[in-house]
């Protein structure tokens, strides 16, 4: 049987560029530390934790935890590429839903390095061989870094599809700009145009600039989520709970269809949102706010499309409507996404819990969307993993 779960306490610390932050360790516990706090209760409390990171050392999950304290609990670290954090919120969930426990913290936190993400291990196959094979075949410029080649090969692979303009992933990522404007935990609060964005450094001739890519950083996250029984019996806040979860892997489909789109996890996230759809009884249409996971203003535009945000060929026009922002049909990454907010890998999707939680309380001061009473969380891990997670205000 499912029980009810609720995100009782979040926590998140501003996003800093490679080299500005604290440890990695720090960053995490003081995360933690805002969520607890936030949720009104003692560390020892907490049943079971899910620390999620993707470039540390084994076990360094309880480095962090351990400077909330030491009871002995259960401590799991999570590593699922940029999924990590959501994989993080998709375990602690479901140990709560099951009956297993009643109070779990689930946290994130990336010490980042500047550049381009790459392999660390040199001396064994990498989790991309299958990839970088269809990669090959399809886009070649392997003298680009492979993160720009899987996403940009995916961006053009929707302009040759649909007639999608360049212009059009500029306005995504100048979108993204204003509304990182108004949350003072971004890394990036600078406010762009379009034109700002086309005339920025080209990083790939007629496919990327330099302002489309989000950029490496180090970061911390948390959320505690409790059963009914727990939040009942302490007092704790129960304005929003999960109501449908869902995470997918790779089908064939992704290295069998010559379609960078798929590479990219077009159908993992199509997928696990169609999953999260049938679960909680609604559609789409239902959704007041997304965070979703725009690594690159291409990967947002082809998300729209995924979530079934917009139609399949119809996220330009969804775009230039405005329907992606505030006064349109939902609005998308109103804490400034991947792009402007940051992306600390293994904190994102506990960074977007955390947004997508002060939205649903209506506590999100100058980013506050209107009357918000359902979010959808998108988040993507090349190898590949989604997490798809439907929160609704109680």
């Amino acid at each position: 049987m499912s029980r009810k779960v609720y995100v009782a306490g979040v926590g998140m610390i501003p996003f800093a560029k490679p080299g500005a932050s604290a440890s990695y360790d720090q960053m995490g516990a003081a995360a933690g530390r805002l969520a607890l706090r936030d949720a009104g209760i003692d560390y020892a409390q907490v049943q079971q934790a899910y620390a999620g990171y993707v470039y540390g050392d084994s076990t360094s999950g309880q480095k962090a935890i351990y400077q909330l304290g030491m009871t002995g609990i259960p401590v799991v670290n999570v590593n699922n590429n940029c999924s990590t954090g959501s994989t993080a919120l998709f375990l602690a969930r479901q140990a709560v839903a099951s009956g297993a426990v009643d109070c779990v913290l689930a946290l994130g936190f990336e010490q980042m390095s500047p550049g381009a993400l790459g392999s660390v291990f040199q001396d064994r196959p990498t989790p991309f061989d299958a990839f970088d094979a269809v990669t090959d075949k399809l886009v070649g410029m392997p003298e680009i870094p492979l993160a720009l080649r899987y996403f940009g090969g995916a961006g053009l692979a929707h302009m040759k599809k649909y007639g999608t303009t360049l212009d059009t992933f500029a306005k995504i990522r100048a979108k993204a700009s204003r509304h990182a404007a108004n949350n003072p935990l971004a890394l990036f609060r600078k406010v762009v145009s379009a034109d700002d964005v086309m005339n920025a450094p080209m990083i790939w001739p007629g496919v990327m600039t330099r302002l489309m890519a989000c950029p490496p950083t180090c970061g911390g996250a948390a959320a505690v989520l409790v059963s009914e029984e727990f939040a009942r019996k302490h007092g704790l806040n129960t304005s929003v709970h999960i109501a449908a979860q869902a995470m997918t892997t790779d089908r064939p489909v992704t290295f069998e269809s010559d379609d960078m789109m798929q590479l990219v996890g077009y159908g993992m996230a199509k997928e696990a949102a169609n999953k999260v759809y049938e679960e909680a009884g609604i559609g789409p249409d239902a959704l007041d706010v997304v965070e979703l996971h725009d690594c690159f203003a291409q990967n947002e535009l082809i998300t729209y499309e995924a979530l079934g945000l917009c139609p399949e060929g119809g996220a330009q026009r969804f775009v230039d409507a405005g329907d992606n922002t505030y006064g349109g049909k939902v609005v998308t990454n109103p804490s400034g996404g991947l792009l402007s907010k940051g992306h600390p890998l293994g904190a994102t999707g506990l960074a977007q819990c955390y947004e997508l939680t002060h939205q649903l309380r209506g506590t999100a001061e100058a980013r506050q969307v209107d009357g918000a009473r359902t979010a959808l969380q998108h988040n993507l891990g090349l190898g590949g993993a989604c997490v798809v997670t439907l929160y609704q205000a109680s």
